[in-house]
């Protein structure tokens, strides 16, 4: 006996209430409301195959509403994903359960990105849907030909992130974009209309997206207006009317239905209201293989697709960027950019041998993927090999986002996701505030993504104290699996690139100078020390006495003190310290042979926190305690302490 649409959908509903009940913890009314609009795509649009949950034209799919996770759970394991059973579904938000309390990247399969940040999903999934034209234009629609589907609530659409993303997404004319909006009119406050009044649909139309509307609880409307929404070239947003909590008769339609569990007594009218007569955690059999059967749909579609690849002249080159950066390429393209700092050692600010490492890139690297939020020139990443990606041209390599830091990153996060991209993008350090809950998101999933991070301390001078970065470095060394450099040397910059291109389980954050820098190394083939994250400059001449520490441009302040000390009969080793993170990884005896035993000084213009972890408390930290100022940067220098002469006294004081 085959099952009805709503035999479908209840499996949803009972599942996602049963698996709340059970944590006793959860979010039952998203899933039970949007389970008609998940239904029917997952039975009759979205192309993918639970046996390979990585084939690279399946549909995407991102719940961006994540806290209905179960929704998402449901449908997995209903569809027939071999990874996720029953009783994954019963340890939901359990310790060590791969159901977790949002959908979590890298736990369950088919799960595209992680959820619950609102608002993150949908922007991720603009940087998904681009990827898709991208690699169309690359290689045509007989291997890349796809949709990327979201369901979003009204926090996801209320959330500013909502905007940028948006604007992305138009300006891009993203038509394989299609996102449902489970219109339900609740917030866990009470009704939308306490926080917000606005014509969401009137706002998307005046970003050149298509709209439209349908009951979100009506398999045949729901139906109807995606298949009109796959007939535009412009991004979609349907508006589907749904019952937060639908089928709890006593809780349906209210906030109650949000963030708790419905509660036995409510449970067991839900299972009367829906005529579910089945226990928990049980799916009766004509239902779980019509899913099953749903779930098969696309094996057929999958199987031509590998054919087509199979018989491509493409194979080669589709499959290579698939499986990420060729590493003989890479390391040809370093070298030679060190190649041409030892040949001419020129005094320039990291950003702008950032540029001229990137000039060997791009060529270098398919699939490399540059950009800016409106600061192109100032970041140094756009170079000689710009071509810019629009509407008209998704065969370039450059990406302007405009002044839209969050959703620039968003955006990344999306690309890298997809598979055949690796983005990178450029911004102030000071701007990374806006970028931060993506570049979590990053660390969090651990995917790599590039952020390009210029005019690095009061060194950009007179723009003043809202534009100089102190805090930055430290809130960026704050987040777990994230890899965040400051350069200090020509060299160390190109090292800096061959480790964020070869970090692919993390996010990069490269803290570059808008201020000239001294060039120290000339080692073009020798080993990449960056990659240590701290290496020994410049050893004392005898028994060290003191150890100076640097970063970026203060590790010239560094290497003049130590020549100044030299002077005074101390002996003065200069350690570089380029990457924390990295010479964290390093052993003991490493960093004790890098650090010595000698009293260290540190110098850094920035705030103290976070090098607790490599100076004793007897030691001495030169940097900021608080805001800088509006003035040229040597003022700043001199008026914040920040001078050779102040490591040269500190020592002094050390040693004696």
């Amino acid at each position: 006996m085959s099952a009805t649409h709503n035999e479908m959908a209840n499996a949803i509903r009972a599942l996602s209430m049963d698996a709340v009940q059970a944590a006793n913890s959860g979010h039952p009314g998203a899933p039970m409301g949007q389970a008609d609009i998940a239904t029917v795509l997952f039975t009759k649009f979205l192309k993918y195959d639970p046996q390979d949950h990585k084939w690279a034209d399946r549909d995407r799919f991102v719940l961006s509403s994540g806290h209905g996770s179960m929704l998402l759970y449901s449908v997995l394991y209903l569809s027939g994903y071999p990874d996720l059973t029953m009783n994954d579904l019963r340890n939901f938000r359990q310790m060590g359960s791969k159901t977790a309390g949002h959908p979590e990247y890298g736990n369950v399969n088919g799960v595209e990105v992680t959820t619950g940040p609102l608002g993150q999903g949908v922007a991720t999934a603009v940087g998904m849907a681009l990827a898709e034209r991208m690699l169309n234009a690359r290689f045509g629609d007989d291997l890349v030909d796809h949709y990327t589907y979201v369901i979003a609530g009204d926090g996801c659409l209320m959330e500013g992130i909502s905007h940028e993303a948006a604007g992305i997404a138009a300006q891009m004319k993203l038509g394989k974009l299609i996102v449902l909006w489970d219109d339900n009119s609740i917030t866990i406050d009470g009704g939308v209309d306490v926080s917000s009044t606005e014509d969401t649909l009137a706002r998307f139309k005046a970003y050149g997206w298509d709209t439209s509307s349908c009951d979100g609880n009506n398999a045949d409307e729901i139906e109807a207006a995606i298949a009109a929404a796959k007939k535009t070239d412009k991004p979609s947003i349907i508006s589907c009317k749904t019952i937060i909590g639908y089928g709890a008769p006593h809780k349906q339609g209210t906030s109650a239905t949000h963030g708790a569990p419905l509660g036995a007594d409510e449970i067991a009218a839900t299972r009367k209201a829906l005529g579910w007569s089945a226990g928990p955690f049980e799916i009766p059999e004509n239902i779980l293989s019509a899913w099953r059967e749903a779930g098969g749909r696309g094996a057929s579609e999958r199987k031509a697709w590998q054919e087509r690849l199979a018989a491509s002249a493409e194979k080669e080159a589709f499959e290579a960027r698939q499986t990420g950066i060729d590493q003989a390429a890479l390391e040809a393209a370093i070298a030679a950019a060190k190649a041409d700092f030892a040949a001419d050692m020129p005094v320039l600010a990291t950003r702008q041998s950032s540029a001229k490492v990137l000039e060997k890139l791009y060529p270098a690297i398919p699939g490399l993927i540059g950009g800016s939020a409106d600061l192109s020139g100032s970041n140094g990443t756009k170079t000689s090999a710009y071509d810019p990606v629009t509407a008209e041209n998704y065969g370039g390599n450059y990406i302007h986002y405009g002044v839209r830091e969050f959703g620039m990153a968003t955006t990344m996060n999306g690309m890298t996701l997809h598979g055949g991209i690796t983005p990178l993008s450029g911004t102030f350090l000071v701007f990374a505030d806006y970028s931060r809950p993506a570049i979590r998101l990053a660390a969090l999933m651990g995917v790599q993504v590039i952020h390009v991070l210029t005019h690095d301390s009061i060194g950009l001078g007179e723009d003043g104290p809202t534009h100089q970065p102190v805090e930055h470095l430290a809130s960026l060394r704050a987040m777990p699996n994230t890899l965040v450099f400051r350069p200090g040397d020509l060299m160390e910059m190109a090292e800096t690139w061959e480790c964020a291109l070869k970090a692919t389980t993390s996010p990069s954050c490269l803290a570059l100078s808008r201020q000239s820098m001294p060039a120290y190394r000339s080692d073009a083939g020798g080993e990449n020390l960056t990659a240590k994250g701290a290496y020994v400059l410049r050893e004392a001449q005898g028994k060290r006495d003191v150890t100076l520490i640097g970063t970026g441009t203060e590790l010239s302040l560094a290497m003049e003190a130590a020549e100044t000390l030299k002077g005074k009969g101390i002996n003065a080793a200069v350690v570089s310290m380029p990457c924390f993170e990295l010479f964290e990884q390093q052993g003991h005896a490493y960093r004790h042979e890098v650090l010595g035993d000698a009293p260290r000084v540190a110098v850094e213009a920035a705030v103290k926190q976070g090098w607790d972890r490599w100076l004793a408390p007897h030691d001495v930290f030169i940097g900021m305690t608080g805001f800088g100022a509006s003035a040229p940067a040597p003022e700043l220098y001199k008026h914040f302490g920040i001078t050779a002469e102040a490591v040269v006294n500190a020592a002094t004081k050390l040693v004696k």
